[in-house]
């Protein structure tokens, strides 16, 4: 015979372990309006790639090349501490080739051969803006809504808010690949992936160009299957009963986490197995597609994870980070991602997936139209430049070959049409059918959200 107290507190023991097993399935189960998009993949381009030189077209630079920037266009911005010492701020046309493309008479760089194609399924937004200056702080804003480390990524709150489709797989999957430009950019911290303040089962699960995809997802030599089965068997229920005696959510996290890592041991191998997939996939990918660990592989992962209904499935590409050098540099940077990217949109396009799948192109800001350090005929350098920047989306009801926003003469202010990063992620949850303003999470006595206390849905982008 048990007490009653007893009773009820294993009751809660057992309830605890079936509320900790359902990790997978989000805090606001039904959307606050109908999605157009199921799920997100984010292609990061780490170190911000020069607006300039890719997509924001300015053909009168050409006749002020190596004059000063004029004071009215700066109009005293702040600067970094690479330029803050220079003397003159020199013009720095592009060096590289521009063309309008498609329908949208969209302008694209020789650089971006294979975008240029499919710009007619992209919508550019050319007036974006950060309020971040240096890279940490400027990526940490990007990915979390705030410039300081601490809260939750985009991605994290979305599995928290959605959960996955699928339950062999986590909600939230991050891949990174080095560029060929800059060699030595700014380093990537797992905290821009992390859950923060959210319970750690939301946070984003690194996959890794090695032979074990995951960390620790093998079982110990010595442990099959079924021996590992029994031993989170019991392990469950020990967590059960300190789940109840404690109620850490941390508890439940470990547990869920420790469920999905068995799970993951069938489904990972599987989804990163290429080679069923057909040469045709190779070709249109790009011929590092059959590397690990390049942004093309991981632009192919990003395609299967997709199909397999990851819900949020983020990619970083480092080397974006031109400072000096960038005619070289950028052009290593774009044979990166221009083809791979195309690629994924064509795939997910011609798979029925692009309707109910957003994909966002870029970076944390932009670059300076003044060159950093000596400019001469063949060679720039450009700073960080908050004030605009260009990114692109498509998919997930987003107006296909459309440019929204627009710059002025320099690509130094926005004149029509600003958008910045809250309103970016604001719009972000529009498609996944979740109000940024009630996606929320109670810590330390505050209700905190992905928007902060800012951010607008940005509907002029959208199809619905």
């Amino acid at each position: 015979m048990i007490s009653r107290r007893e009773m009820l507190k294993s009751a809660a023991g057992t309830a605890a372990l079936h509320t900790l097993l359902r990790a997978d399935e989000g805090a606001a189960a039904v959307p606050d309006f109908k999605p157009s998009a199921k799920r997100v993949i984010y292609l990061f381009q780490s170190g911000a790639p020069s607006q300039i030189d890719l997509f924001d077209y300015k053909p009168a630079l050409e006749k002020m090349r190596a004059k000063d920037l004029p004071d009215s266009i700066r109009q005293g911005q702040r600067l970094t501490g690479m330029t803050a010492t220079q003397t003159s701020f020199p013009v720095a046309p592009s060096l590289f080739q521009f063309a309008q493309y498609g329908k949208s008479g969209a302008w694209v760089s020789d650089l971006m051969p294979h975008t240029s194609r499919v710009v007619d399924d992209l919508c550019f937004i050319r007036s974006m803006n950060t309020e971040q200056i240096n890279h940490d702080p400027a990526i940490t804003f990007c990915q979390t809504g705030f410039q300081l480390a601490g809260r939750p990524s985009i991605g994290s709150w979305l599995a928290y808010g959605l959960g996955s489709e699928n339950k062999e797989l986590p909600a939230f999957v991050v891949m990174i690949s080095q560029g060929s430009g800059n060699l030595s950019d700014q380093p990537l911290y797992d905290r821009l992936w992390g859950s923060g303040f959210l319970p750690s089962r939301y946070q984003g699960v690194k996959f890794r160009a090695a032979t074990d995809p995951v960390l620790f997802l093998s079982n110990p030599p010595g442990i099959d299957g079924a021996t590992r089965r029994r031993y989170l068997d019991d392990l469950g229920a020990l967590n059960a009963i300190n789940q109840n005696e404690y109620n850490d959510p941390e508890i439940a996290a470990r547990t869920s986490q420790y469920e999905m890592a068995f799970r993951m041991q069938s489904s990972v191998p599987e989804l990163t197995d290429l080679s069923k997939e057909p040469p045709s996939t190779f070709d249109l990918y790009g011929p590092e597609s059959r590397r690990p660990g390049t942004f093309a592989a991981n632009c192919l992962l990003a395609r299967r994870l997709a199909e397999r209904g990851v819900r949020f499935i983020q990619l970083f590409h480092r080397g974006w980070d031109q400072h000096t050098n960038l005619p070289k540099q950028i052009r290593g940077q774009a044979r990166d991602t221009d083809q791979a990217s195309a690629a994924l949109v064509q795939d997910l396009k011609q798979r029925g997936l692009l309707d109910d799948t957003l994909v966002v192109w870029g970076g944390e800001f932009g670059r300076t139209v003044y060159s950093q350090g000596k400019l001469t005929a063949d060679d720039y350098g450009r700073d960080h430049h908050p004030r605009c920047f260009t990114i692109w989306m498509t998919g997930g009801g987003v107006k296909r070959g459309l440019i929204h926003g627009e710059t002025d003469e320099f690509s130094y202010n926005i004149t029509r049409d600003p958008v910045d990063v809250h309103d970016l992620h604001a719009t972000i949850l529009r498609t996944l059918g979740l109000d940024h303003t009630k996606l929320t999470f109670k810590f330390s006595g505050r209700h905190f959200r992905l928007t902060d206390v800012k951010g607008r849905v940005v509907n002029e982008v959208l199809s619905a």
